[in-house]
């Protein structure tokens, strides 16, 4: 299949690695932003084949990972209230709120039901007129527009028994949380690629600019992966605080601007907590107060519900590329996919989950 196999080609991928190596002088730290990127990292071992100078550290951007504990238990106090229909994405159900999880909700009586689009829970909402039903919408840039226009049909359809339950994150204001720490180690960053097909990547100039640190645009598979990484080793080694695009068959400079237009309709800017990290300014949409209507949060009276982290769980730190997975003690021992202790554990983005899947979970 054009634009798949040919970036999944092995000799390709090696003679990439090989002009890595020869271009590498030092040792560098470059984050990937997104968890689809770190689960192809692993899965195909391209950490391990990798020169020694080159370490990769695992961003935050896996947005089952870094949805609030609060917003969690949020979500469980209005999926457990009846006449409730409670819709989400399928790696939303095993994620831990403070005590249970969707899926013991949906044990104990709870109509909780997969699906995968919004519009598929706004149907659901139309063929349920008697019940309420709650979409758990969240995501970083790339899942903004199909959660919007489901508002946007709600409303012209005059759907009322509709609303969705919003954790929406955006990557920029994360990279400068993570450039600003003073335990930053990354030198680089790997940016989503399906982030910037939608908001482009004239954020990202703002940023390198700021923080003289070179970013590469980049795709998902094994070859855009390694393309990736010697993009950003050459900004490296020369010394240039430069945006690459290296997914330009996807990727543009300002993006999808009428997907941002429909963004910017329903959606404001808001500051917003990220599960480990804590509150980034600037960093969440919300409905806007004229779409108020379709806010679970207003509708169901949660919005003062607040939670506590476990303190064994680092994903915080690995979230920002502080520490590896395979560093926390409870890693495959008190904290496994069949008992997490963080989403991080049990998305299907997050990087512990990618460690325990396709590494030894008993080794540190």
């Amino acid at each position: 299949m054009k634009y798949l196999s040919e970036y999944r080609d092995a000799e390709l991928v090696h003679s990439t690695i090989k002009k890595i190596g020869d271009t590498v002088s030092q040792p560098w730290t470059i984050m990937e932003i997104c968890g689809g990127q770190t689960h192809s990292i692993i899965r195909n071992g391209l950490d391990q084949l990798l020169p020694d100078e080159i370490e990769l550290v695992h961003g935050p951007g896996c947005p089952v990972c870094v949805t609030p504990l609060e917003l969690i238990d949020k979500a469980l106090a209005i999926a457990s209230q009846p006449d409730v229909i409670f819709t989400s994405y399928g790696d939303m159900l095993r994620v831990p709120g403070s005590e249970a999880d969707l899926f013991s909700i949906r044990a104990q009586g709870g109509d909780i039901r997969v699906v995968y689009s919004p519009l598929d829970a706004l149907k659901i909402a139309q063929e349920n007129p008697d019940k309420e039903v709650v979409f758990f919408a969240i995501g970083f840039e790339t899942t903004a527009p199909a959660n919007v226009m489901s508002i946007l049909q709600a409303e012209q359809l005059h759907i009322n028994n509709f609303t969705i339950l919003v954790s929406h994150v955006r990557v920029p204001q994360a990279i400068e949380v993570i450039l600003g720490s003073p335990n930053n180690r990354v030198q680089g960053f790997l940016a989503a690629g399906h982030v910037c097909a939608v908001m482009g990547y004239w954020e990202y100039l703002l940023i390198a600019e700021k923080y003289q640190i070179p970013i590469t645009v980049t795709g998902f598979e094994p070859l855009d992966i390694v393309q990736g990484i010697l993009n950003t080793v050459e900004s490296l080694e020369s010394g240039e605080p430069v945006v690459k695009n290296a997914y330009i068959r996807a990727v543009t400079e300002q993006g999808n601007q009428a997907a941002q237009e429909t963004i910017n309709k329903v959606f404001e800017s808001c500051d917003r907590k990220w599960r480990g990290i804590g509150v980034i300014p600037g960093s969440g949409w919300r409905l806007k107060p004229a779409y108020s209507a379709y806010d679970a949060e207003l509708r169901f009276n949660v919005q003062t519900i607040q939670a506590e982290e476990s303190p064994l769980c680092i994903s915080g730190l690995v979230l920002q590329g502080i520490k590896k997975p395979a560093e926390c003690e409870a890693f495959g021992t008190l904290c496994s996919p069949e008992n997490p202790l963080g989403a991080t554990m049990v998305s299907d983005e997050g990087a512990c989950a990618a460690y325990y899947r396709y590494r030894n979970h008993n080794s540190r």
